[in-house]
């Protein structure tokens, strides 16, 4: 037998699976409780579940994480500094941002001369302020050589990684192209702990073996690979899930819900494979342009924060360690539940960011480096939750404060807090329809936010029942219509009969909307709330006994694979005579005719993907040239505008022979 290990770090569990890569068999899985604080501990609790004569004799070890994906949904990740060159963005979405002169025109030439000065003096200025850099310039896409050089100037000043636009997408859209940028730099941070943690356990347990990373688009990448590019990784997770949805079910058209601690990952199967989004994917809200397969994340999981604001029941995307699992951890959680106010009552509405309610506590998971600025207030505030749980209110009056001068969001988003709260698997708890846990907490819970409702407790429990609910259908509903007319907006109007159709609303009209293919449910409490959506949908919903692995199964049941854009175009659309652009990652060359010119760019997009792909630790190469061209009626005559060749490197991964040890 050549065994695998398939192993998914997310945000609330860390699974593992052994199989037969021959018979895609599943020998052993095991769970734990992922721990952001350090996640070895998690990896190395569900490692040590399994057989070690089986570890013994792994060959190849794949990763996927949905944790990238949540730190995007959740905001955290290190605090971020962009450059722009040649051009500005109007609401960066970094910490600090300087804008410069620079970048080049559609043909690769320089449009202004790079301002090294201007881009110095910043450096030097956010030195110890961030931990990542991240540099786009104008038409870096056609000439790369400004970002090169600020890339350099960053490891001249700065000891933080730089991230240059042109090295994650080669296509056309500046603003798009920084986003991801940006959203690339924040998460290497979060990369590096993961693949350090996952490095670190395989060691412990004697595993050597070539570690691989799931992308997005369901393909691997070596290690090396994914510490530089974690934003091809953001749905790696949820694209193993579907994956590994196809080998446990056997169905080729289903839709997939996989329901974790922090987020619901919902796609669509045709011919078993998932579809990609060759324009990007969108999470979050923000577009991007990572290639990867056509899947929505939403903000709602099983441990999904449930907060109540002037009287209201609010579903937050915000992750929660539910009530439940707190109080099996911290044993004065039950205390603190039993002294909330019985006398609790609806208060104004505020900003959900201003409203601190009495059920929920904080605990420390780290303090910042030093160096790292951070306020009294904030400081004390993570000393106190170091020893045991504790609300904003009574930490504030301790220190003698405002909760809102403790800087709570803060903290969340840069990961040095963890917040207690009432989810929706203390929903099933109350209700008693999931109980894995004691649910004294739950109920403590549920009964001080019924309060603040001016509900029963039954009451209560049903509105957060029907705000899951609603939410889960919505976001189908979003996917489906998504799949057949394009991405848009849910308008109020489709939003509202969506609503009606899922908890079978009746005023003046009512309405139904039926699936016509099965839903497939993965993640643990997937049993409860997938099956409600299925229903509400009146389809099947098919649940199989590895559903709660799923996403490691199909992290080991992949193939590696690198990809290169390489365009051509003419020089001058108004001489058929004049010479073709040849543009790739590595520059800009000049061909005198079309023939040589797709030759070239052939060329060098085998050389780069077939380079990359070894480095990612690929064997057997096989490469496959697709070409996609687009012409213009100019003058009663079809004209090249463009023509794009992308050559695509993929093998198996080069698995290390264990039985000769």
């Amino acid at each position: 037998m050549t065994l695998g290990i398939g192993i998914d770090t997310g945000g609330t569990f860390t699974d593992i699976v052994i199989i037969d890569l021959e018979s895609e068999e599943v020998l052993r899985k095991s769970k734990s409780p992922t721990t952001p604080e350090d996640l070895s501990k998690g990896i190395r609790g569900a490692m040590s579940y399994l057989d070690r004569g089986l570890l013994a004799h792994v060959s190849v070890v794949s990763l996927s994480s949905t944790l990238a994906t949540n730190s995007v949904v959740e905001g955290k990740g290190c605090r971020v500094a962009l450059i722009c060159a040649g051009s500005e963005v109007e609401k960066p979405d970094a910490e600090e941002y300087v804008s410069i002169s620079g970048g080049h025109n559609i043909h690769g030439g320089e449009e202004q001369e790079l301002d090294i000065g201007k881009a110095r003096k910043f450096m030097e200025s956010v030195r110890g302020k961030v931990g990542a850099v991240a540099i786009s310039s104008f038409m870096s896409v056609r000439n790369p050589e400004h970002e090169n050089r600020l890339k350099d100037l960053t490891a001249e000043i700065l000891d933080v990684p730089a991230v240059c636009g042109h090295d994650l997408s080669s296509k056309l859209g500046f603003g798009v192209r920084t986003s991801t940028c940006v959203m690339n730099a924040r998460l290497i941070p979060v990369m590096r702990s993961l693949i350090d943690s996952v490095t670190k356990v395989m060691t412990e347990f004697g595993i050597r073996a070539p570690l691989m990373m799931v992308r997005g688009d369901g393909t691997m990448m070596g290690e090396s690979v994914a510490m530089e590019k974690p934003i091809e990784t953001v749905m790696s997770g949820p694209t193993a899930s579907m994956i590994g949805a196809v080998r446990m079910t056997g169905l080729k058209d289903a839709v997939v819900m996989d329901m974790g601690g922090t987020t619901t990952d919902i796609g669509i199967l045709r011919n078993g494979r998932p579809a990609l989004a060759p324009e990007g994917m969108t999470i979050a809200g923000k577009k991007t342009h990572v290639l990867a397969a056509r899947i929505s994340t939403a903000g709602i999981g099983g441990d999904s924060r449930i907060m109540v604001n002037g009287g209201k029941i609010v579903l937050k995307s915000t992750r929660a360690v539910p009530l439940r699992v707190a109080a099996s951890r911290w044993p004065s959680v039950i205390d603190s539940m039993m002294s909330l106010p019985t006398d609790a009552s609806p208060d104004p509405e505020y900003p959900d960011d201003m409203v601190f309610l009495d059920s929920e506590l904080f605990v420390t998971l780290g303090f910042p480096p030093s160096g790292i600025y951070m306020s009294p207030e904030s400081r004390m505030f993570l000393e106190m939750a170091s020893e045991q749980p504790i609300s904003a209110r009574e930490a504030a009056e301790e220190i003698g404060t405002y909760p809102s001068a403790l800087d709570i969001r803060g903290l969340e988003a840069r990961g040095f807090i963890q917040r207690i709260a009432f989810t929706p698997t203390d929903v099933l708890h109350v209700d008693g329809t999931y109980l894995e846990y004691a649910r004294e907490a739950s109920i403590m819970g549920a009964r001080y936010l019924s309060r603040k409702c001016k509900m029963t407790i039954g009451e209560f429990v049903s509105g957060c029942r029907e705000n899951v609910k609603a939410k889960l259908c919505t976001e189908l509903m979003k996917v489906l219509l998504a799949d057949e007319m394009g991405e848009r907006p849910l308008e109020p109007y489709a939003a509202s009969m969506v609503i009606k159709s899922a908890l079978g609303i009746s005023s003046t009209y009512g309405c139904s909307i039926r699936l016509n293919i099965p839903i497939i449910g993965m993640g643990a409490p997937s049993g409860t709330y997938v099956r409600w959506t299925g229903d509400a949908f009146g389809t099947k919903t098919v649940i199989d006994p590895h559903s709660d692995v799923g996403n490691a199964l199909g992290a080991i049941t992949s193939t590696v694979s690198e990809s290169v854009e390489v365009i051509v175009s003419p020089e001058d659309l108004d001489s058929p005579s004049s010479g073709f652009e040849v543009f790739s990652p590595e520059g800009k060359e000049v061909c005198a005719t079309l023939e040589k010119a797709l030759a070239r760019a052939e060329e060098i997009g085998k050389s780069i993907s077939g380079s990359r792909a070894r480095l990612s630790g690929a064997a057997d190469i096989v490469f496959e040239v697709k070409r996609g061209e687009r012409y213009l009626p100019l003058r009663g005559i079809k004209v090249l505008v463009d023509c794009v060749i992308t050559v695509t490197a993929a093998g198996k991964p080069r698995a290390f022979d264990a039985e000769k040890l």
